[in-house]
């Protein structure tokens, strides 16, 4: 279902208040930053080892938050990208239209000199002295119509010089809005590195045998969840929605045990939506580059029509996305330190299906 669209102020096109709204987000986002830390004052006794598991659940909420402000910092990515894009072809515009104005310029000051140095003898002098009387009218009219088109290469300088103006403004507009947009990109880019920080500080307070215990028991889990308790994942026998999410569902199932990494498209790393982005490429398909951005870009259905190969965001920001793989399984790239693998579309809450 499409979301309903916001009223445009006149003078403002809808990618400059897309570019705004990407800036406020990212700022909101940056100020509600949560700091994880612990202070001791002088003489304050050792602090004790922490738990694995009490270091598993802030782990987990921090690759959480890390993983939305990834999202965001991509989008932002690709706003600047746009945007960089747009300015410079305004820039290109107005160095052609100054070209162009310059040499109409020139023309009607050759033409208004001219006509300075012949305007001593008025054109009845003229033709009365002339030897060719029927050459001269010829001329004057060619002339008149010379007058016409110069009047109307005046009109046209003047519009020209309104355009020029005119993209000027919008160059100069289009470079705030993308000064902004790095701003609020590189803020973003910090708040991803801080989280991953805090979440390898937490692990580093573990011993190397308990962080390999958190990374097999993640493992295991996941595993569990999907196959449901029994000894293999049972994907059932429901088609894909199409032939080409049938190739889309064969190209992720393909990267099973695929490290994450944020900001990864493939081929060999990937975060969640970077999978199912590279998935769709080798359909022919090229899907928007975020989960936010996916949850809108094909058709919703419910999560009991779910067909292999449609999309599953997750959680109300949607900031996670899998693959459905069939039999209540999808497969997606989950967090830092695990690797592309099948879960139980019920282990996170469902935002929406779509089907691209």
């Amino acid at each position: 279902m499409a979301m309903p669209q916001r009223p445009v102020s006149p003078g403002r096109s809808p990618q400059q208040g897309a570019a705004r709204r990407l800036v406020r987000v990212l700022a909101v986002t940056a100020a509600a930053t949560t700091a994880l830390a612990i202070t001791a004052g002088p003489g304050a006794q050792a602090a004790p080892r922490p738990d694995k598991n009490d270091v598993q659940a802030q782990v987990d909420q921090l690759y959480g938050e890390a993983e939305q402000a990834s999202q965001r910092s991509t989008a932002a990515e690709q706003e600047a990208a746009r945007l960089q894009g747009e300015a410079t072809s305004l820039q290109q515009q107005v160095a052609v239209a100054q070209n162009t104005l310059n040499t109409m310029r020139s023309d009607l000051a050759e033409v208004a000199a001219a006509q300075y140095r012949a305007g001593g003898m008025g054109p009845g002098v003229q033709l009365m002295l002339s030897s060719d009387p029927d050459g001269y009218l010829a001329r004057a009219r060619n002339l008149a119509q010379d007058g016409r088109r110069r009047a109307d290469t005046l009109r046209e300088v003047r519009e020209q010089q309104r355009r020029l103006d005119q993209r000027r403004t919008e160059a100069t507009g289009k470079l705030a809005e993308l000064e902004a947009v790095r701003a609020a990109l590189a803020q973003s880019k910090q708040q991803v590195q801080a989280k991953l920080k805090s979440a390898q500080e937490l692990l580093n307070g573990l011993t190397a045998a308990e962080r390999a215990q958190l990374v097999a028991q993640d493992a295991e889990e996941a595993e569990q969840r999907a196959t449901r308790g029994t000894d293999r994942i049972d994907l059932g026998t429901q088609p894909a929605s199409s032939d080409r999410a049938a190739v889309a569902l064969a190209a992720a199932l393909s990267r099973i045990g695929s490290p994450y990494v944020y900001g990864a498209t493939g081929p060999s790393t990937f975060d969640c939506s970077g999978l199912m982005y590279w998935s769709w490429r080798q359909a022919g398909v090229t899907l928007p580059r975020t989960s936010q951005e996916q949850a809108f870009g094909g058709q919703r259905v419910s999560l009991s029509e779910a067909r292999p190969g449609d999309l599953v965001i997750f959680f109300n920001d949607m900031h996670h996305v899998g693959m459905y793989a069939g039999g209540g399984t999808v497969v997606h790239a989950p967090h830092p330190g695990a690797r592309v693998r099948f879960e139980s579309v019920s282990a996170m809450p469902v935002a929406a299906v779509v089907r691209p």
